[in-house]
């Protein structure tokens, strides 16, 4: 690639000025930087930009993959099994071969391996988007832990169809052969993410002092399950994934507060950036991929509402009759606990965005794959279709579905409040009675702790009668958290002077302020 630094700061600019004018629009980002990428790819002087296949899952998905299996619950995984398994193994199978049977029949020539790639590269969903809006307008906890749980997985499933189909293009499509090396590489997968994740659980615990140096290691984490598993030919997509669960899981013990704090700043900036350079690299090489084509616009346009159609109606009807034929095998009384109703499946299966790892996993695809810009073009169409037309409605099926927050994630949140203020105050009375303690530090932190207590019991409904408050204690606690918010402000101004005045130089400022920064980070407004 020539002048690769003019590419990068350009690459940069586009992705800055895109997501700003996104959020003035308040659409979702990927969108613009698509359009926008492709608009700009047709200006004069814009460098091509030509991705080397190989280099494109490597880069991109393994710290993508880390990063969502990281934050992940694994009790709500647990909990939700049984569709999450379904939707991540039967679901994308069936998506897969509903859109190489429609893509096979639709555009002539096309092999059955480059069909069923094509299929592969669009079913699985992305991790963020659907779960993204979902928690924002209060959906319920469950349902958005099987959306989130089922984008985790069905990764590593179609990603594995997805380098089956790749290998055998060229060859033979055999149906025995295929699910053979699915096995395998399923197997292989999980087996070196394990061995990888229980070694590096080890390694943190010896680096739990040394922030930056931690947080480095969590950014090599991915590429460490992934490596060795690819390297082995099994699934790559699978290690980082059962890599990233396992730290995840043991994260609280192998950190501290300062390097959960870079730690979670660097995570986020990181997965931003990646998403975001990936949908406007596809939008920059939209015109070249539509110079080459030998199809019509008309027949472009066919083609693309034809994949995105099948596979919407694929999800659809996989979400809302599935649990049909599982009630007809399964009469046992903890599967009839487990039902819900047609507004939940519904919404679930409007659910199904893709997004960055379909585009990975498309623009990893070799330069001289059959019909290579048609397959990117199709899987754009499938992102457009779903991110636009099922994201932007989401939030009025929502509405007019009357499907409210069930309160579970705020419940779980006062009982932890509830029990880490307790402990507090429990630890604080055993402290007054030790000798190097003042009694008024101790009553003035007891204080503080127990009018904590006083106002969650307040919010979960649990005051006694002779303990009810005449103001409303939330109410206190934020005018009060707002007067310690103006007072971090007025210090932070001060420091600020003094380094303008020349009486202090800026590695003090930046000390006390990331102290005032801390303080204003533990405030809830």
């Amino acid at each position: 690639m020539e002048h690769v630094e003019l590419v990068v700061l350009f690459l940069l600019v586009a992705v800055a000025v895109l997501t700003a004018l996104a959020r003035v629009l308040d659409v979702p980002y990927p969108i613009l930087l698509v359009l926008g990428g492709g608009l700009v790819g047709y200006g004069p002087g814009v460098p091509d930009i030509e991705l080397e296949p190989d280099l494109v899952l490597l880069v991109f998905l393994p710290p993508l993959l880390f990063n969502a299996a990281y934050f992940s619950s694994l009790r709500d995984l647990r909990a939700g099994l049984r569709p999450i398994t379904l939707m991540a193994v039967g679901l994308v199978l069936l998506t897969t071969v509903l859109v190489a049977i429609a893509a096979h029949a639709a555009v002539d020539g096309l092999p059955w391996a480059a069909a069923f790639a094509l299929g592969a590269i669009v079913s699985p969903t992305d991790p963020l988007a659907a779960t993204a809006i979902m928690r924002r307008l209060g959906a319920p906890r469950s349902l958005v832990s099987v959306v989130e749980g089922e984008s985790l997985v069905n990764d590593g499933t179609a990603l594995v169809i997805y380098r089956t189909a790749v290998v055998a293009v060229g060859g033979t499509f055999g149906l025995l052969d295929a699910t053979w090396d699915f096995v395998v590489n399923v197997a292989g997968g999980i087996a070196i993410g394990v061995v990888v994740g229980v070694a590096l659980v080890k390694v943190f615990r010896y680096l739990v002092a040394d922030d930056v140096v931690g947080v480095v290691l969590s950014l090599a984490a991915g590429y460490l399950g992934y490596l060795p598993a690819e390297e082995l030919e099994v699934s790559g997509v699978l290690a980082a994934v059962v890599v990233g669960l396992i730290v995840g899981r043991r994260s609280p013990e192998l950190s501290t507060p300062s390097s959960r704090l870079r730690g979670y700043a660097f995570w986020e900036v990181l997965v931003f950036l990646l998403n975001a350079v990936l949908f406007i690299l596809v939008g920059l090489q939209l015109p070249a991929i539509l110079r080459e084509q030998e199809h019509s616009a008309g027949e472009l346009i066919g083609l693309g509402l034809l994949v995105s159609a099948v596979v919407i109606a694929a999800r659809m009807l996989w979400v809302i009759f599935t649990p049909f034929v599982i009630r007809a095998l399964d009469r046992r009384e903890s599967q009839r606990a487990r039902r819900t109703t047609w507004r939940f499946r519904l919404l679930g299966a409007w659910s199904g965005l893709r997004g960055a790892v379909s585009l990975a996993a498309a623009l990893a695809l070799p330069l001289d794959f059959p019909e290579r810009g048609l397959i990117i073009w199709l899987t754009l169409c499938v992102i457009f279709a779903t991110l636009v037309g099922q994201g932007l409605t989401l939030p009025w099926l929502l509405q007019r579905l009357g499907i409210e927050d069930d309160g579970r994630g705020e419940r779980e949140e006062v009982l932890a409040r509830r029990e880490a203020t307790a402990a507090a105050i429990a630890h604080l009375e055993r402290l007054g009675e030790e000798e190097w303690t003042r009694d008024d530090t101790v009553e003035r932190m007891l204080g503080l702790y127990r009018f904590r207590d006083r106002r969650l019991r307040q919010r979960a409904g649990e005051l006694r009668d002779d303990e009810e408050e005449e103001d409303d204690l939330d109410v206190r606690s934020r005018r009060y958290q707002k007067m310690v918010r103006q007072v971090l402000d007025a210090q932070r101004r001060r420091v600020i002077e003094l380094r303008d005045e020349g009486a202090i130089s800026d590695d003090v400022l930046h000390a006390l302020e990331r102290e005032l920064d801390l303080e204003d980070q533990r405030l809830e407004i």
